[in-house]
């Protein structure tokens, strides 16, 4: 009990101004020493000694304390990864004063979801220079994590008292669930075949068309494929213009809903979150009109948007998108009641609940779909035929 006092005392005067080091401490001690023998024998020259160290100890008390106060530190922003790959975080640490900064130490202080802080010694930033510091942290789980603090520490020039002070410096780092190289999926190409088969017809010779159904022209993006190209227009403006082409579906979309107001096994709702943007954008890839609906967001269009919204996206959060929308959907839950209620040419991926005593086979349904296996791979279940 007495060592957590004198840590959250010895934290307490770091941050607001300084706390002796061990040597600090021991010179302190020395210089008691000599002033209590200068008393005893009313030597000159121990008041002196004495009042000698006491000054060092004023001035390495003030010193770190003027060293961290002119230090600014900015952060770039970080670019979004995909859950295993490694978040890019740089962070710039400028001294604008006409004097060499030394000897720092810096941590930046992630959640702690995301992993340990980050610490990095700096040996010297020399007069109106600028440090960088690019580090590479590992992710293992998606989400949005956001952590606002840098601390800056150092105990320069004397190294007698240690200064901590923390900057704000805002951070939000965006890790998307992994998307699986989905090479057919039978629920999305099944879906709406039971329309009037001259929409499907015209939606094919829209596919295959490269003339005469372009809706717009944008910036090439990695991985467009380079048929669609506008070659006329890239020559003009000095890069890639790229055709976006209308896609006919007989004024059926596909929606991916995810049902995440209902309560959900963490792991399995993982699976879900990893299944809706795998189908997503293999919808995408076939130049489906595909949207993405969640109980928090709505519905959303867009891959950066749709990736951004199943990176935040939790288990149990509010409804506050309402009621489900009445067209057909791909419907991804947990709750087998919630089957019975899906709109006409809807398809769904049931997990069932480990506590579930009701077996797989008797759940009652009105349109086919798949339950997903636990001990199977996920990607495989997709892919295959639906019951």
């Amino acid at each position: 009990m007495f060592t957590g006092i004198r840590h959250r005392i010895a934290d307490w005067l770091e941050t607001r101004w300084v706390t002796p080091a061990y040597a600090g401490w021991l010179l302190a001690a020395v210089a008691i020493c000599f002033f209590g023998a200068a008393t005893n024998t009313m030597a000159g020259w121990l008041y002196v000694i004495s009042g000698i160290v006491f000054a060092l100890l004023g001035l390495a008390a003030v010193l770190p304390v003027r060293s961290l106060r002119a230090l600014k530190v900015r952060r770039n922003p970080i670019l979004p990864v995909t859950v295993s790959d490694q978040l890019t975080i740089e962070i710039e640490i400028e001294n604008s004063t006409n004097q060499p900064k030394t000897l720092l130490q810096v941590q930046d202080s992630l959640p702690y979801v995301l992993g340990k802080p980050v610490q990095t010694s700096v040996e010297n930033i020399p007069p109106q220079g600028i440090y960088r510091w690019v580090y590479y942290q590992p992710t293992q789980q998606r989400g949005v994590y956001r952590w606002h603090t840098v601390q800056l520490r150092t105990a320069a020039p004397l190294g007698l008292f240690w200064c901590r002070r923390y900057r704000e410096v805002p951070a939000c780092a965006i890790v998307y669930p992994t998307v699986l190289p989905l090479i057919n999926c039978p629920m999305v190409d099944e879906m709406g075949r039971d329309e009037k088969a001259p929409f499907y017809s015209r939606d094919r010779r829209a596919k295959s068309a490269t003339e005469g159904v372009t809706r717009t022209l944008r910036p090439y993006r990695i991985g467009d494929p380079t048929r669609l190209i506008h070659w006329r227009t890239s020559a003009r403006y000095g890069e890639f213009k790229v055709r976006e082409l209308e896609v006919f579906t007989g004024g059926q979309e596909v929606i991916i809903g995810l049902d995440s107001a209902a309560p959900w096994n963490l792991d399995d709702f993982e699976q879900a979150v990893i299944a809706a943007a795998s189908l997503y954008f293999y919808s995408s890839r076939r130049q489906l009109n595909v949207r993405l609906w969640t109980a928090g967001t709505g519905i959303l269009l867009g891959n950066q948007v749709v990736l951004e919204a199943l990176a935040a996206v939790h288990a149990g959060e509010e409804n506050s998108a309402g009621t489900i929308p009445d067209l057909p959907l791909i419907w991804l839950t947990q709750n087998p009641v919630s089957l019975d209620s899906l709109p006409v040419g809807s398809r769904w991926v049931l997990w069932t609940p480990s506590s579930s005593t009701e077996p797989v086979k008797s759940i009652s349904h009105s349109s086919p779909g798949i339950v997903i296996e636990p001990e199977q791979p996920l990607q495989r279940q997709l892919q295959q035929v639906l019951r």
